[in-house]
């Protein structure tokens, strides 16, 4: 538990994926019964829905992925323990992708409401809208 204000800790949890730190930098915000759901997206048709296991595996894998990942956070909404945010998110690829190469930088706009109890993340609700400039 943490006396830090709601979105104080969805704040810290975005410039902890920045750090890229991997699971240890995740942990501290995140609930034992923690879940992602992604709607469905361009990299992701059937959408998913993770666990924080399976959320922190991820992380300490994600630099095969993604390097100098970056919030720009340009919206956020807060109402008790509920925060929204809106935010352009961007990382330089690893690897090819089907729409990037390696190299590149991949770029999405996104929305997600986080839920909280006792100061940790409990839910995350992800809808990612990824593009190409032009």
């Amino acid at each position: 538990m943490t006396d830090a204000a709601p979105l104080d800790r969805v704040l810290g949890l975005l410039r902890a994926i920045e750090s890229g730190a991997g699971s240890a930098a995740l942990e501290p915000f995140l609930a034992e019964d923690y879940v992602l759901t992604e709607a469905p997206h361009l990299l992701d048709p059937a959408g998913s829905t993770r666990t924080r296991e399976q959320v922190l595996a991820a992380a300490d894998r994600s630099g095969e992925v993604v390097i100098g990942q970056h919030f720009d956070v340009r919206r956020t909404t807060c109402e008790e323990d509920r925060v929204a945010v809106e935010a352009e998110w961007s990382a330089v690829l690893q690897l090819d992708l089907p729409l990037w190469d390696k190299g590149e930088t991949i770029r999405a706009r996104t929305a997600s409401v986080f839920e909280l109890r006792d100061g940790l993340i409990v839910s995350q609700h992800s809808y990612d809208c990824y593009y190409t400039p032009e």
